[in-house]
């Protein structure tokens, strides 16, 4: 059974996505791990390291939770040994939030993380060769946050981008 969870949300850190994604330079490699919230498809949280640890997903799941305080959200992955690592269990029950897998080959349960790592791919990896990590950490960094989350336009948003869509629809929660 494959976790349709993109557009089954009716607000905001109900269920995030999360997923590693690795970026080749003329130093090495680079990791990144997103989470992605379904309700908006904002990236709520992400860490960037040169190896792909278990503290590189703990170090993301970190930092959406403190940008977010999530209660009883659903934090869906693959079955990566990042994910099910000890570190990260740990740190999804210690803030109440609960752990999904897809099952091993189910390409279409992170079909929304792949459609996140495909945009960077073209707008930012593609676009040149990377001498070093940290010229590609801050290249990476600066479009999830001043691109992806604040100007990149989104159909399944209404043509809002992830922060216009989660301010207007919590004013409208609000009123």
């Amino acid at each position: 059974m494959s976790h349709d969870f993109v557009g089954a949300t009716s607000g905001p850190n109900q269920v995030w996505l999360t997923d590693i994604s690795e970026h080749p330079t003329r130093e090495g490699k680079l990791y990144l791990c997103a989470v992605k919230d379904c309700y908006s498809n904002k990236i709520v949280g992400y860490s960037i390291d040169s190896r792909m640890k278990s503290g590189l997903a703990a170090a993301a799941l970190r930092n959406a939770i403190a940008l977010r305080s999530p209660e009883g959200t659903i934090v869906h992955s693959d079955r990566g040994s990042q994910f099910r690592s000890k570190k990260v269990v740990r740190l999804l029950k210690n803030n109440g939030l609960r752990g999904s897998m897809g099952r091993v080959g189910s390409s279409s349960d992170n079909a929304a993380m792949e459609s996140f790592f495909s945009l960077l791919q073209k707008n930012v990896l593609d676009t040149r060769r990377w001498d070093s990590r940290e010229e590609l950490r801050l290249a990476i960094v600066s479009w999830i946050e001043t691109k992806y989350n604040r100007r990149r336009r989104q159909r399944a948003l209404g043509k809002l981008t992830p922060i216009e869509f989660e301010m207007i629809y919590a004013a409208a929660d609000a009123a």
